[in-house]
């Protein structure tokens, strides 16, 4: 907390000052956005519709990437440094792109800008990755619109998370998940430490049988991963499950945090078997991830390699200084040339960060 109270009271804490940015500032946004606004995804699917990836080919992605949303100084998404990191993980090999995920803060947007930035990656780039759009809710009402949403403009599945904060019973969750199921594609995201309640194997089970279940992206475990892997169950796992989970376990391959920054390795852990020295040496930098809640540290590493604007959107805040100097020795450690952009890495001070109450 006094950490915070210091942001509060120093030059660390700015306020946007929209004075500052060009008449033409983000015009790609606004207009994305204006457009996302006007249209009512409530009106029966036409013809024009987006087609979307076969089911198959979305369960055979070994490579995803929860790309980061970065942002302007005024806190709305920078368009222009969104498409960079994208093209960056399509020049590197990913397969596919999860859009507004919590690495991509889909939590800090509205779903008119979620569904804007599903379908701006699906205009841009669906010709050369698959897109998942990230339209979990503890509403099933609002998970419902989302999901619309999202496969009206394009999206190949849809990702959800269960009912978190208010929580509900085992039957709940099946229900819940069987609404959305009945829409098109999904992919179940059990992740316990966010959501405080697991989704145990029989619920995943009963869900397995629907022909729109693609799959889970497990966090609990690779026990977890190699019981659902045994029954035919499509698993994706976690950077810290990757590598055993990929190679001992059955599962299809990782939606990654660890492959915004380090794209060229991750690809290397997932398509060219069992290294453990790789794997070994990329833990570092996965348990350097999650020193504090993601995507905390990712948001500042990105800043510190100059890949993005030093700007948050609260209630995210940057690392404090030793450990935004522990990810420059990190870099330093691994090599600068395996992690994206071609500036040279920095500690940045605290007056460099950009903090966002009002976006």
């Amino acid at each position: 907390m006094n950490m915070l109270k210091g942001y509060c009271n120093s030059s660390f804490f700015r306020k946007s000052t929209l004075h500052l940015l060009p008449s033409n500032f983000n015009t790609r946004f606004c207009k994305l956005h204006q457009a996302a606004a006007k249209l009512d995804f409530s009106l029966q699917m036409t013809s024009s519709t987006p087609v979307r990836a076969s089911i198959e080919d979305v369960r055979s992605l070994r490579f995803i990437t929860a790309v980061k949303t970065p942002y302007l100084p005024h806190g709305r998404i920078d368009l222009e440094a969104y498409d960079n990191l994208v093209n960056i993980q399509i020049a590197n090999g990913v397969e596919g792109i999860l859009v507004a995920g919590s690495t991509g803060e889909g939590q800090l947007m509205t779903w008119d800008e979620q569904i804007m930035l599903i379908a701006h990656t699906v205009n841009c780039f669906g010709h050369k990755v698959k897109v998942i759009g990230n339209a979990g809710s503890n509403c099933t009402k609002e998970a419902i619109e989302a999901t619309e949403r999202g496969f009206a403009v394009g999206m190949d599945a849809a990702l959800h998370i269960n009912p978190y904060y208010g929580k509900t019973s085992m039957k709940g969750l099946l229900a819940h998940y069987n609404s959305l199921l009945s829409i098109g594609p999904v992919i179940v995201y059990n992740v316990p430490s966010r959501s405080t309640q697991d989704i145990p194997p029989d619920v995943i089970e009963v869900l397995a049988q629907n022909p729109n279940f693609v799959g889970v992206k497990e966090c609990v475990g690779n026990e977890r991963v190699k019981l659902y892997t045994d029954k035919g169950i499509v698993v994706w796992v976690v950077d810290g499950l990757s590598h055993e989970g990929r190679w001992d376990c059955g599962a299809v391959g990782v939606q990654s945090v660890a492959s915004n920054l380090v794209p060229g390795l991750m690809r290397e852990l997932m398509f060219e078997g069992k290294n453990p020295s790789l794997n070994s040496k990329l833990m570092r930098l996965f348990d350097w991830l999650f020193i504090e809640p993601s995507p905390i540290a990712l948001s500042t590493a990105l800043a510190q390699l100059g890949v993005i604007k030093p700007v948050f959107r609260l209630p995210y805040v940057p690392l404090n200084v030793e450990q935004r100097e522990g990810f420059v020795n990190l870099v330093k450690e691994m090599g600068r040339e395996n992690f994206v952009g071609e500036k040279d890495v920095q500690v940045l001070e605290d007056d460099d960060f950009i903090i966002v109450s009002r976006y």
